[in-house]
This record gives C-alpha cells, structure tokens and sequence, in this order.
C-alpha cells in the first residue's frame, strides 16, 4: 500500500531580489511591500500561503529588506491612535495580518546568484520535508488561491507539483517550459522542463509561473547546480535533475496572473483588483472611465 504524501507545512519567499524592473519605486521601498490598490503585493501572497494550510513562512532576504520584518510586526504607536481613534476596523485589518509566534523565519541571501540559489539558503529551515517556493512578485487572483489548488493535488498524487499557464507561443523563449508528457484535464505529467529555450525550440507553451512544491532532495541538487540562463543558479535547472528519480506534476491552475515585478504588471494589478472590489470598484470604474 502506497503511504500518503507527507503533510505540506512550510512555504520558502525569495525576496531578496532589487525589484530593477520597477525602479525608481523600489530604491528605498521593498518591491514585494509595493501597494496593490490598498494592500502591498506580499500582503496577497502570505494570503495564499495561509490558505494552502501553509504554517512555517521562511522569507530569504536581503540588504535592505529589513521593512519586510516589519511589516508583520506589531506598530505599537499606530495601533495605538487607531484604538484611540475608534477605527476599528482598519486595527483588525493590520492585526490579521501580523505573524504568530513562531509562523515566520528570515534568512539572508548574501549574494545574487538567482532563484534556484535562494531557495537553496531556506534549506535548514526547512529541513527534510516537502515544501512550497512562491514567487513574491506574482500575485494569482484565484478562488481558490493558486497555491491551494496546487497543494490539493499534491495531496493526491504526492512529489513535485509545478503550477503553469499558457502563453503565446512567440513569448516561450521569455518563461521556463514545461515538456508534456500526458494530460489529465488540468494535471500534467511532465518529462522535462527548460529555461528560457531559443525561439522556436520551446517543448510547449505551458510557462511555469512562480508557485512550485517541492520535495527537500531539491536541496543537495541545488548546492551542486552550476550557473545556467542569465549566468545565475537557476531553479529550474535543479528540478530538471529532481525529475531524474522523481515525480513531476505540473497544474494549470484556474486565475488571473499578474506580474507585479514589471510597471505595467503591476498598474494591471492595482486596475484589476481595484475594479473587483465591493467597495472601491464602482470608483475605480469611473476614474478609469474618465482617463480614457
């Protein structure tokens, strides 16, 4: 009898990144702590995480990202003049998102050698146990989340799941690109991947789009993986090798993906997310109606 997946408990944010694609904005503010509508990017993504059943986050940091800490943390003089000021709501709203003790731990990416580095510099926190990568600059407007969806067929089928989109056919030699093997409805049994393949030469359109869980075996192949596409570490290489003895399942989740690390992405998310809103989207609307 086949046991059952191991249980998914922690999640590994790189955010170590300068956020170059978004500067100036980014010289002094965190990317990830950049406001969509009235929230900061990383606010969605911690979401997700939490609803995945997610209960350990590990941030890889860098310079300068100590306002990330922070921002989970409690801001004793502000809480205060909210209380005194009876905005209670607005105290709730912060107050939902601070850590709990022990939900979050910060480790330093000293040096930037890429994605699949970073994910390599959570390795003891982790430890030996599955656990999922989310990229803190893509926000997924999903229900349920991207992360869930993908954590509900590691349940079932168990080893590595990848979650994946399609995009113009032009536009694969920009991504990391899933080689199909078969197909399930929306699961993919996979039996390769490249990054950023030369035009023409991609093994489908499938880009894998920044939400991943991954077995901790990945650690040993990461810390041997030498320098490939853009002269950095990357991830997708090392999983490349993971896929030699084991399993890869790649989802094509339900939900809209924003790239918030870009300045249209990023403007596309604030409309989007504004225009969804309850209450904000009749005066989002209107404002954008009139701008154009």
């Amino acid at each position: 009898m086949t046991s059952p997946p191991r249980r998914l408990r922690k999640a590994v944010l790189p955010v170590a990144g300068l956020g170059t694609r978004v500067l100036p904005g980014t010289k002094t503010t965190p990317k990830e702590l950049l406001n969509v509508v009235d929230r900061p990017i990383l606010s969605y993504i911690v979401e997700e995480a939490r609803e995945a059943g997610i209960e350990h986050i590990v941030f890889v940091t860098g310079r300068a990202k100590q306002a990330i800490e922070d921002y989970f943390d409690h801001q004793v003089e502000l809480e205060a003049q909210l209380e005194a000021k009876g905005k209670t709501d607005i105290l709730e709203m912060m107050n939902a998102e601070l850590a709990q003790a022990g939900e979050m731990s910060f480790t330093r990416q000293m040096q930037p050698k890429g994605l699949g580095h970073a994910v390599w510099c959570a390795r003891d926190i982790v430890g030996d146990e599955p656990f999922a990568v989310i990229l803190p600059d893509v926000i997924v407007d999903a229900q349920p989340g991207a992360l869930k969806q993908l954590a509900d067929v590691y349940a079932e089928v168990g080893g590595n799941v990848i979650g994946v989109e399609q995009v113009p056919h032009d536009q694969t030699h920009k991504y990391g690109i899933v080689d199909p093997e078969s197909r399930d409805g929306r699961r993919i049994r996979m039996k390769g991947m490249v990054e950023k393949p030369p035009r023409g030469e991609a093994p489908s359109n499938l880009s894998i789009s920044g939400r991943y869980i991954l077995q901790p075996e990945i650690f040993d192949i990461l810390e041997t993986t030498e320098r490939g596409a853009g002269g950095e570490i990357q991830l997708t290489d090392g999983m490349a090798k993971l896929m030699r003895t084991q399993s890869f399942t790649a989802v094509e989740y339900e939900g809209v993906t924003h790239d918030c690390g870009d300045k249209i992405g990023l403007l596309r998310a604030n409309v989007a997310l504004a225009l969804k809103r309850p209450d904000l989207g009749e005066a989002a609307r209107a404002a954008v109606a009139a701008l154009l």
